[in-house]
């Protein structure tokens, strides 16, 4: 039987990745979105809101998935409501899909909040796991939404028998245009903007992240995972991490990148500098930058999501993932992190949304 792929929030860095490789693989693939992505070749767009019944019964009334991949969340302005909104999101698409007993298997994309917090309380005393982290960590003791989510999926796959599995990607690097966390594209943007302006690159977190280990994870390579994880009999009904498979430290990092700009490179001194204020004032000197150079996205706010990398990055502790659970199970896929932002850098450039050049000649 064919397999037919419902990926939920195929317009964001995850979902469209993930998209790209289930096309190349030969599924049958619907991406579901408010508006949905109509630039990927052979992907069937689906129009729908995740919190209106009707809209999701409506929307899949002629289409019976075999494996969904839920890779969307909404952010509210607080953990309860985040609770409230992501888990509808959910069970409402679950609920629509359970009359027609198509679904063999639910991937559900979270991420690293799992082991240090939502957002009320991300890496704060009292919060802080041990690291690397690992999938048997228990949940903390606070509300989080992605419990919530983890918990739909649950009671859905015991009411209707299909089987789970759950990814906690790190940061993810990859490509996406008014994603609401996008450290790779944030800091291609704050790079041209160096450039443009004649600002050095400084470092804007903490002396943890600076000075410690850490790990990304390349949308390719999550893409991936959730693929061998939902055909893979062993990882099914498992919870896993997902990174890269390197480690690094952003003190060697962060020159690697200011020298593929061109930039000098500034570490850490002392003192945080965020990049939500190091950039607050530059939507009009990015409207110049679109401008002179033709870019496709002259919405600082579109490119780059200041806000998550300052969390990121100012985390009073190193982060890193233990992959030896997914390991064990025969997921061996490795991408150096250098290159994770390469490769995205260029295909910033090659999609217009940071100047084909190098050296942005500053004013």
């Amino acid at each position: 039987m064919k397999q037919v792929a419902l990926v939920v929030g195929a317009s964001g860095i995850t979902g469209s990745n993930l998209a790209h490789e289930l096309i190349e693989q030969g599924w049958l693939t619907y991406g579901l979105a408010r508006n949905p992505n109509q630039t990927i070749a052979n992907l069937q767009p689906v129009a729908a809101d995740l919190l209106d019944p009707d809209s999701m019964q409506a929307a899949l009334a002629t289409i019976d998935p075999t494996h969904v991949f839920f890779t969307s969340w909404m952010r509210n302005a607080t953990e309860a409501e985040n609770i409230r909104v992501n888990g509808a999101m959910v069970r409402n698409l679950l609920d629509a899909l359970a009359p027609k007993k198509s679904v063999q298997h639910v991937a559900l994309v979270t991420g690293l909040k799992h082991y240090l917090g939502p957002f009320d309380a991300y890496a704060k005393e009292g919060f802080l796991p041990l690291t690397p982290v690992r999938e048997e960590h228990p949940r903390l003791e606070i509300e989080n939404f992605y419990y919530a989510q983890e918990d739909e999926v649950y009671a859905a796959a015991a009411r209707d028998g299909f089987t789970w599995s759950i990814h906690r990607p790190h940061t993810v690097i990859g490509k996406a245009v008014g994603n609401m966390m996008n450290l790779g594209s944030t800091l291609a943007a704050y790079a041209t903007i160096c450039q443009a302006s004649g600002r050095p690159f400084r470092w804007p977190g903490s002396k943890a992240q600076w000075e410690g280990l850490s790990d990304v994870t390349d949308a390719r390579v999550l893409a991936k995972h959730l693929v061998w994880a939902a055909t893979t009999e062993a990882a099914h009904n498992e919870a896993f991490n997902v990174a890269n498979g390197d480690v690094f430290r952003w003190s060697w990092l962060w020159k690697q990148l200011a020298d593929w700009f061109g930039l000098e490179a500034v570490g850490f001194d002392g003192t945080i500098h965020p990049l939500e204020e190091q950039i607050a004032g530059d939507g009009p000197l990015w409207q110049e930058i679109a401008s002179r150079y033709g870019l496709a996205e002259s919405n600082l706010n579109r490119v780059a999501s200041a806000w998550h990398t300052d969390l990121d990055l100012g985390r009073p502790i190193e982060v890193m993932t233990d992959m030896s659970k997914s390991r064990k199970l025969g997921f061996s896929v490795y991408q150096r992190t250098d290159e994770s932002f390469f490769d995205l850098f260029e295909q910033m450039q090659a999609d217009r949304l940071i100047p084909a050049h190098k050296t942005v000649i500053a004013e």
